[in-house]
């Protein structure tokens, strides 16, 4: 295919860091019933944005269509309810029988839950009691991006998981290794009956990497089958495959998606059949980037877009964002007609502290 053609694009909400509320990141979208689009994203509370700092769910509202969004947010789940503080990562996704569905991670100390709230009312946005659906499992920290469940052909949902081993250092102190392996886990179509489907799926020759396989993602393919993709910091995205719904997958190779340690996500559009992917190629050509402001967005930059007919045979990518002081990243897609989607993604630059702190949402046009 060739390079997506952007006709129009427009910053259409900004949430910006504030006053305790040092974070906004990582959200999904949902079109309601009555025709509403809710944003959730992760709300930071007090002084810290670190990934385990205070954290809700909270949400902004559009009533024309994504035009606009409600300048004041409202909480959709709290962390206290938990017994914890910190709960975010959220994922939107309704299920075949309509009930709306709000995925997100809980922290609880040094591991991690998976967590599911079915909407109830949705004028009201009222959900019933949350759903532990991945449960704490001994010495192993779970890791689920935003915007990340997978409906498959039957219904069921496929949910991506990165497992991160829980050590203890010698000062007593238990904390997560950072080099990740992934897994998936199935529901039935009702959303109910988790387990986890397919075995361990590990870096190959994990010597030469720091990192081994984060963050993963997964999209059906015309012919049925599962495209998995996972974050590395081998200047690629990996991809693996799934011919039986989930359970076995093909050996993680490189994929043509060159990336430094930053997550991709792979939608379809709905309304075309068209692929979409959104993602960082590798920045670091020529000395674009200094060491100055590296540690602000961590190489994701630029933010680029890139479409496809069958999921695997790629366009030449359009530049979404490129501030050279500015990093994108953690992408949410809605699709609303066969030329338009809304696309949210973390934006912050130097005087945010972070690329995490700041998160946009984007209307655009494509040809």
């Amino acid at each position: 295919m060739k390079q997506p053609e952007i006709l129009s694009t427009e910053i259409v909400a900004m949430l910006p860091r504030g006053e305790d509320n040092p974070r906004n990141s990582e959200g999904d979208f949902a079109v309601l019933r009555n025709g509403d689009i809710l944003f959730a994203y992760s709300r930071y509370v007090g002084d810290s944005g670190h990934d385990d700092a205070p954290c809700n769910v909270a949400a902004l509202l559009s009533t024309d269509g994504g035009t606009h969004f409600s300048p004041v947010p409202f909480d959709l789940a709290q962390a206290a309810d938990h017994g914890t503080k910190n709960i975010m990562s959220v994922s939107l996704c309704r299920l075949k029988n309509g009930t709306l569905c709000l995925f997100y991670l809980c922290k609880q100390g040094p591991q991690s839950e998976m967590y599911l709230k079915r909407c109830t009312d949705e004028d009201a946005l009222s959900f019933a009691p949350a759903e532990r659906i991945v449960p704490q499992k001994k010495d192993i920290y779970y890791v689920v991006n935003n915007c990340r469940v997978c409906m498959l052909p039957d219904g069921s949902l496929l949910l991506p998981i990165a497992r991160h081993q829980i050590v203890t250092r010698e000062n007593g102190r238990r904390s997560g290794v950072y080099f990740g392996s992934c897994c998936f886990f199935k529901s039935d179509p009702d959303g109910r009956n988790w387990r986890q489907v397919s075995r361990v799926i590990r870096m190959p020759f994990p010597g030469y990497s720091g990192t081994g396989l984060q963050e993963p993602g997964a999209v059906v393919l015309p012919d049925g089958r599962i495209y998995g993709y996972f974050r590395t910091d081998r200047a690629f995205q990996y991809e693996s495959f799934s011919s039986d719904g989930g359970k076995s997958w093909t050996r993680p190779v490189q994929s043509r998606f060159t990336s430094p340690d930053s997550p991709m996500l792979i939608r379809q559009n709905p309304y075309s059949g068209v692929y979409f992917a959104v993602w960082n190629p590798i920045p670091n050509y020529n000395g674009r980037l200094d060491g100055e402001t590296r540690w602000i967005h961590a190489g994701r930059n630029p933010l680029v877009l890139a479409v496809s007919e069958n999921g695997l045979d790629f366009s030449p990518y359009a530049v979404l964002e490129d501030a050279a002081d500015h990093g994108f990243c953690y992408p949410a897609m809605l699709f609303l007609s066969e030329k338009e989607l809304l696309l949210s993604y973390c934006c912050g630059g130097e005087e945010d502290g972070a690329c995490l702190s700041r998160t946009a949402i984007r209307h655009i046009t494509i040809a």
